[in-house]
């Protein structure tokens, strides 16, 4: 087989055999494939689609570009995954959670995107702790955790890690086929049993219309169960922050605080709860799920999900009195203002992306690969969507590394959150399922 030929058929819309498939991914990984066929490859696949099958075929080819790990564990290893929002800390409640609730987590996670969060990142927020494990250290901590949280090693899904890159400068990223590879790709390569996807729809995700957000999931679990992974994904809000702080260390400090103090009625625990929920009975640990979400309610208020969490974190190199004293061992900001609303009403509007984007200036993420973040810096105690505010009442803190970057940051905070005389039509948090 030749690359060129494999091209032209994507090109012509004939559909290409798992063989040929595999030789491509084979190729990115090892780069016999050059820059510009990947590239040809890319825009082909964005303008002409792929077929089910082949999508299959091209997640699984990019998972066997490098290592797949293997697990030997008493329940099933599961994991979920995110399309990314503002505000989303779901990772770090819901890993300790099931894994109090006696599943393994082996969680490969990711760096900020854009304008989102990432979990690495905030994870690395905590002094000391370090996300780059080797796979023997990984199995090690997942069988006596219950969960790690890391980083990928160069030796997962390199063919998928090269394409990415293309696609970051072709013009290609919108491919909802490679889009749903190269997540599945890495996650598969995981050895995971069942999989959950939060697919992120509003302001603040990549998917920003419903009818975008449901295209992705259906293209992700009708790819990830063909690949053989048992997969369920929820349609989730992101017109808000789903916490009340942006920022890596205050991330860490809002799970905290519901870890420590019980206080779980909230939007980030209910969505926490249902990704859970589903994800136990996707794995066959529960066959009901009203129960299996409330028991992972309850490893959040009863003080076992903080035990399972302070236990990893020691595991990755952070202190191991961190759940007693976090308080004290997050980095703090030199600069933090209250942001008072200037007129009474109730918040009818946030723009999300712009808000993500208010801290990645403040130095909270990266505007180009490789830069260091300033996990100190973000938003908290930010008003939510519906809260009645009077002309006084606070609207965030602002916690900054300068008073002109605190400036900055409020003035994106104010034009991103609009004020209004009458409420908001409620929307539902969770919109659909997708089986």
């Amino acid at each position: 087989m030749d690359v060129r030929q494999i091209i032209e058929k994507l090109r012509d819309k004939r559909t290409l055999s798992e063989d040929e498939i595999m030789l491509f991914a084979q190729g990115l990984a090892t780069g016999a494939v050059t820059d510009a066929q990947a590239g040809a490859f890319a825009m082909a696949a964005l303008l002409n689609g792929m077929s089910d099958p082949e999508r299959v075929a091209l997640t699984l080819a990019m998972r066997d570009s490098g290592d797949v790990m293997q697990w030997d564990l008493p329940a099933p290893a599961i994991d979920k995954h995110s399309t990314g929002g503002v505000g989303d800390c779901v990772s770090l409640l819901l890993a300790p959670a099931l894994a109090a609730l006696g599943a393994y987590v082996p969680m490969v996670s990711g760096r900020g995107l854009g304008h989102t969060g990432g979990t690495l990142d905030k994870l690395e927020a905590i002094p000391g702790l370090k996300t780059e494990v080797s796979d023997a250290r990984f199995h090690q901590i997942v069988e006596q955790v219950g969960c790690a949280i890391v980083s990928a090693t160069g030796s997962i899904a390199p063919a998928d890690k090269r394409l990415y890159a293309i696609r970051d400068v072709t013009g290609t990223v919108e491919s909802i086929d490679l889009i749903t590879a190269s997540i599945l790709s890495k996650k598969l390569a995981a050895g995971l049993e069942a999989l959950v996807l939060d697919v992120k729809c509003g302001s603040g995700a990549f998917m920003t219309t419903p009818e975008e957000a449901k295209a992705l999931a259906q293209s992700l679990v009708t790819t990830a169960n063909g690949a053989g992974c048992k997969t369920s994904a929820l349609i989730t809000d992101m017109n808000q922050p789903l916490c009340p702080s942006i920022g890596n260390a205050l991330e860490i400090m809002s799970v905290m605080e519901a870890l420590t103090t019980g206080e779980v009625d909230n939007i980030l625990c209910d969505v926490t709860c249902a990704l859970g929920g589903e994800l136990m009975v996707l794995a066959g640990l529960s066959d009901d799920l009203d129960q299996a979400t409330w028991a992972v309610r309850d490893t959040l208020t009863d003080g076992s999900a903080a035990e399972r969490l302070g236990k990893m974190i020691y595991e990755l190199g952070g202190p191991a009195d961190f759940v007693d004293y976090w308080r004290d061992r997050l980095p703090s900001a030199p600069v933090v203002r209250d942001v008072s609303a200037d007129q009474a009403g109730y918040v009818s509007a946030m723009d999300g992306h712009a808000l993500g984007m208010a801290v990645v200036h403040l130095g909270g993420g990266r505007l180009k690969g490789g830069e260091k973040i300033d996990p100190a810096v973000g938003i908290s105690n930010c008003c939510m969507i519906g809260e009645y505010l009077d002309a006084d009442s606070l609207m965030a803190t602002i916690h900054a590394s300068s008073p002109e970057e605190a400036d900055r940051a409020e003035a994106a905070f104010r034009a991103a959150v609009q004020v209004a005389d009458h409420a908001p039509v409620e929307t539902p948090l969770i919109f659909e399922k997708v089986q």
